[in-house]
């Protein structure tokens, strides 16, 4: 059976292709359409599917759509009538719902198909049931106790359960207006961060500051017997006024969130591109402890519902590493499972495997250890600095084609050892947020410079954002105060204070690192070069951060290649070419 996911219409669009319970592919839509979080109709991601499945759309038995426009009808109506919210936020609603129920024209126009000739019964998945099916159905996890908290969704806003076999039950949610997602948006765009999905520049900037404003907080943000909790409506426009996300253009768009009233309780909001001072360090930091406080209310009370130590967490705020790092200190949960896409690119692959395990009651024999599972170049490397030879040359740079992979990485791990800011594009491209080795720029994280280097170079991008460990899986322990498996970066840990002086370019203010582990059976190739340079420097680690400067993650080769030269990276390593600016000046 062929199943299609989709997370449509709405922002980190995306498509997945299961077929017999096994995941074929999986991809956002902003990969090809160059711009962040793009929202809309995933037609490019589909057509990347079904390519990479060897399949039409004809061969699809079932499309799975991760949004139900009739879930919760009744609340919805009731609040629509009690409450009146704004017309922006009605009309979006109306055409979101319309666009729903018109999946099927939007595939076959985006295919090129007649409708009639698409076959596949479409299933409509519930928003938040989409989410916990994509952290539990894959997990590996027997059972496990579910856990989705995000803005909202199909009016839900925190949905929490159980997962055993082939089945998941829901015990408990939240409902809209209330919701911890939106508070931490609203208090972002607050602190002068505007932009659709900024909520993790709140996270690095929190580890700056004090939380002297938390009894502020504890005024917006109330919690109540039953892993409840409650908004101060008095602070936010949501409710009143709904809403309203644009994306006519592709990049979503969320209108200003928080009403005046927040200036009257925590002082004038900073005007976007204003100098930070410490009394911004420290809002931040009271946001970050205030959702700490609601979320791990919350995880209390579902751990007494399921009494399961496992944990499988997905929703936008499972993103907050900073705060998943901290579950195992602060609950009783002993083990947790965070997909790699586990915002709303995720629910698409949730959506799928509902129709799959719940629906079909097919059993579960699918693990999603690792997040490469988007296209993959060969051909078409050689093709592309063929087209780009004469420029490379112009820029100062010698390309060689290194054959021999130990070679190849032997020769990388010695530019990085030595200074140099490599890009590192190789086989199939990473699903969710983080670049896991394959669309990564690499760095020595010994060099106290090397944040200021990229950031000057390349990223461009604020000052008091951390970069990333990759460490070799068996060597977490030696370099971490807490121990585990984290293949996706979805954890924050403390580094050992008598490590961080040997790696000052990953280790954060607090002294804390979001660390991707990387074991040789997810990635053989990123391993061994993590390894090689570990022979040179003793150091199993290295800095990694997204391939890409203020645009998506590169997909392609030519994205890579233009990358590369528009900016002062060193090296740049694609399949078996090794492309270094002879040029490229000393920091």
């Amino acid at each position: 059976m062929n199943i299609l996911g989709i997370n449509a219409y709405h922002g980190d669009s995306s498509a997945c292709l299961a077929r017999d319970g096994k995941l074929v592919a999986a991809v956002e839509e902003e990969r090809f359409k160059r711009i962040k979080h793009w929202a809309g109709f995933p037609g490019e991601s589909i057509r990347y599917c079904l390519k990479a499945g060897g399949i039409s759309i004809r061969d699809v038995d079932c499309v799975a759509v991760n949004r139900n426009p009739r879930a919760n009808f009744w609340r919805k109506a009731l609040f629509a009538f009690l409450k009146r919210p704004g017309w922006n936020g009605v009309r979006d609603r109306l055409k979101n719902a319309s666009r729903f129920h018109d999946v099927r024209e939007a595939l076959a126009q985006t295919l090129g198909v007649p409708s009639e000739g698409i076959r596949s019964r479409i299933h409509y998945v519930e928003h938040h049931r989409a989410h916990l099916a994509s952290a539990f159905f894959v997990s590996g996890f027997s059972s496990a106790a579910l856990l989705s908290v995000d803005g909202f969704g199909d009016f839900v806003s925190t949905m929490w359960g159980s997962g055993e076999d082939s089945t998941l039950a829901v015990k408990g949610q939240v409902y809209f207006p209330h919701s911890l997602g939106l508070f931490y948006s609203a208090l972002t765009q607050y602190l002068g961060f505007p932009h659709y999905g900024d909520e993790y520049k709140v996270m690095g900037l929190a580890s700056y500051g004090r939380p002297s404003y938390l009894s502020e907080m504890r005024k917006i943000v109330r919690l109540k017997h039953g892993g409840r909790f409650q908004l101060d409506l008095d602070y936010f426009l949501h409710h009143a006024e709904g809403v309203s996300m644009a994306w006519e253009n592709g990049a979503p768009v969320v209108e200003k969130v928080y009403s005046d009233r927040l200036a009257g309780l925590l002082g004038p909001a900073r005007v976007p591109g204003e100098p930070l001072s410490s009394r911004h360090e420290d809002l931040a930091a009271s946001v970050q402890t205030m959702y700490e406080e609601a979320f791990f209310h919350v995880l209390d009370f579902v751990y007494e519902q399921t009494w399961n130590a496992r944990l499988c967490l997905a929703g936008g705020c499972a993103m907050n590493g900073v705060a998943n790092g901290k579950i195992l200190d602060r609950t009783r949960f002993k083990n947790i499972y965070v997909q790699a896409a586990a915002g709303d690119a995720g629910g698409a692959i949730g959506a799928a495997y509902t129709v799959w395990n719940q629906l079909h009651g097919r059993p579960r024999s699918f693990v999603m250890d690792h997040a490469y599972w988007g296209p993959e170049y060969g051909k078409e490397i050689n093709e592309e600095l063929r087209i780009k030879n004469e420029e490379l040359k112009r820029s100062g740079c010698e390309i060689e084609e290194i054959s021999d992979s130990k070679a190849l990485l032997q020769k990388t791990a010695g530019r990085i050892a030595g200074g140099k800011v490599v890009g590192w594009f190789q086989g199939r491209m990473e699903l969710g947020a983080r670049a896991l080795g394959n669309r990564s720029i690499l760095c020595d994280p010994r060099r106290a410079d090397m944040k200021n280097v990229l950031n000057a170079r390349i990223k461009h991008r604020e000052s008091f954002r951390p970069f990333a460990p990759s460490i070799l899986r068996e060597r977490t322990a030696e370099w971490f105060e807490r121990d585990g498996d984290v293949a996706f970066m979805s954890q924050v840990y403390s580094i050992r204070p008598e490590k961080r002086a040997r790696i000052p370019a990953v280790t954060h203010v607090d002294g804390s690192g979001r660390l991707q582990t990387v074991a040789r059976a997810q990635n053989s190739l990123y391993y061994d070069l993590i390894l090689e340079f570990e022979k040179l420097t003793g150091v199993p680690i290295l800095l990694n951060t997204s391939f890409n400067e203020n645009e998506p993650i590169v997909c392609s080769p030519r994205e890579a290649v233009e990358c590369f030269l528009r900016n002062r990276m060193d090296v740049l390593v694609m399949g078996s070419y090794f492309i270094q600016k002879e040029a490229c000046p000393e920091e």
